[in-house]
Parts: C-alpha cells; sequence; structure tokens
C-alpha cells in the first residue's frame, strides 16, 4: 500500500503545524486508499545543515541525525507538507530538514497545507519551487488557513468546514500523482 508521510512544517515551542497535521491525518484515514503517517520534524532533531556538499547526492552522511531522517524520507512514497508561513517563507527547520537530502524525495508526489496571516500561501509557493529542484512533483490543490479564522488566539487549530473539501481533494491528487510517478521509483 501507498505511504504518505504528513510532514509537520515548524518545530518551535508553541507552533501549531502538529495540531494541522493532526487534522489532516484524520481526514486522510478515513479513505482507505493509503497509509498515512505524521513525520514530526521536531522528533528528528536535526541540527543545522552541516553536511559535506555531496553528502546529500551520494547519501554519505555524516550527521548522525541524518541517517533516521534518510530512512523515513526514503520509505515514504509521497508527502503532505504542513506548511505554516514565517516571513513570507518556509521555516528555517522545514528547508534544513529538506536541504538534508536529495535522492531519498526524487520521484514522489507532494500536497502543501499552509497557514499564516495571509493563508501562507507564500511560503507555499516556495515550497513548490524547493520540490520541483528535488524532483518532487507538486499537486494543485492547496488548502490555505488562516490563523484569524481558522485558528482561536492564532494557537488553537479550528479550521472552517469548506477546508475539509479542499483537503479531499488534495490528497485525491497526492495519492493519483503518487501512484502514477511508481514507475520512476522502481527503476
Amino acid at each position: 500500500m501507498t505511504k504518505i508521510g504528513i510532514i509537520t512544517g515548524s518545530t518551535r515551542p508553541g507552533r501549531n503545524s502538529l495540531q494541522v497535521a493532526q487534522w489532516v491525518k484524520s481526514i486522510a484515514d478515513k479513505r482507505g486508499d493509503a497509509e498515512y503517517e505524521i513525520v514530526d520534524l521536531k522528533e528528528f532533531d536535526l541540527p543545522m545543515y552541516a553536511e559535506p556538499i555531496s553528502a546529500a547526492y551520494s547519501q554519505d552522511y555524516q550527521t548522525p541525525e541524518a541517517m533516521p531522517w534518510s530512512r523515513k524520507i526514503a520509505e515514504l512514497d509521497g508527502y503532505v507538507f504542513i506548511c505554516p508561513e514565517y516571513n513570507h517563507g518556509v521555516t528555517s527547520a522545514l528547508k534544513n530538514a529538506i536541504d538534508y537530502l536529495y535522492v531519498e524525495w526524487n520521484n514522489k508526489a507532494a500536497g502543501i497545507v499552509s497557514y499564516g496571516s495571509s493563508g501562507g500561501v507564500r511560503a507555499a509557493e516556495a515550497l513548490r519551487i524547493i520540490m520541483a529542484e528535488l524532483q518532487v512533483a507538486t499537486v494543485r490543490s492547496h488548502p490555505a488557513m488562516s490563523l484569524f479564522t481558522d485558528f482561536e488566539n492564532m494557537s488553537e487549530f479550528k479550521p472552517a468546514e469548506v477546508h475539509e473539501g479542499s483537503v479531499t481533494t488534495m490528497l485525491d491528487q497526492v495519492n493519483a500523482w503518487t501512484n502514477a510517478l511508481q514507475p520512476l521509483r522502481n527503476k
């Protein structure tokens, strides 16, 4: 069965990304079309990227924390990124985690669920560019939540009902693209 990782995009105290990831997983688990799991960046405790320039291409990692991260991303067939917007971009924790790897990401599909003062759309667009370089196909459907209307006091996640339909459409696309890219991953 296809394995889809729902990757949290923040590691800082008080973060909202885990709440959003749990909500997405609760929707995904009703589907029965893939095995979904939350991949919490905070659990991997990756230091600032300190690998030799060739490590991501050769998978010859020097940092002990890189190997568990590499194995986790490699075993997944596709991804849903929970992408908060910090200063009009992706979080440093998410960018750092992405930069540790290269081949593990290749020929897979991803969806993006963003949030921020403007729905996190600028961070999501930045993430699309990053993913393109890693040969990850990002799907069109993009649930975007507002810190002002989908969170109580900007901290307790209470999404509007309309977002569930957007998540379902995004998951439909992620699964279709993940399955379509399978032959490229089996080369």
